[in-house]
């Protein structure tokens, strides 16, 4: 895996670009000279968990044979006033729509992901207590 970093102007936004062409934009917060030109590197980590889980989740839903028609998650999370300041805790809400979905299936498709599956989760669970709800409809 392989990812380059490209600065676009004299201040903070950047590029980032994966090997396929692929790319994202990042910058700084206007407090250090930021213009609000992309995602805060934060923002992304908080991201990258939510589709790591989402890709997990629906694959699982899948196998179990559940037909997904609309799906969401939505983050929250709080970090230290220290330097770095690391996430300490972090809450996925999946918000899951479709045809006769079964709550026990969608809520153990959740469960091997936060446990089992997520690569992010992983990476995060040393500093943030990471926790999850869900809602189907």
């Amino acid at each position: 895996m392989k990812i380059t970093l490209k600065r676009l102007n004299n201040d903070y936004h950047m590029e980032a670009t994966n090997e396929t062409g692929n790319s994202i934009h990042m910058d700084g917060s206007p407090k250090i000279g930021g213009k609000n030109l992309g995602t805060r590197p934060m923002e992304l980590v908080l991201m990258s968990l939510a589709g790591c889980s989402s890709i997990d989740v629906i694959s699982i839903l899948k196998k179990m044979k559940q037909e997904v028609t609309e799906y969401d998650v939505e983050v929250t999370a709080e970090r230290t006033d220290e330097i770095p300041s690391i996430f300490t805790k972090i809450h996925l809400n999946y918000l899951v729509k479709g045809i006769d979905l079964q709550d026990e299936k969608v809520k153990r498709a959740i469960q091997l992901s936060a446990e089992k599956y997520c690569s992010v989760s992983k990476i995060l669970e040393p500093t943030a207590e990471i926790t999850w709800s869900y809602a189907i409809s």
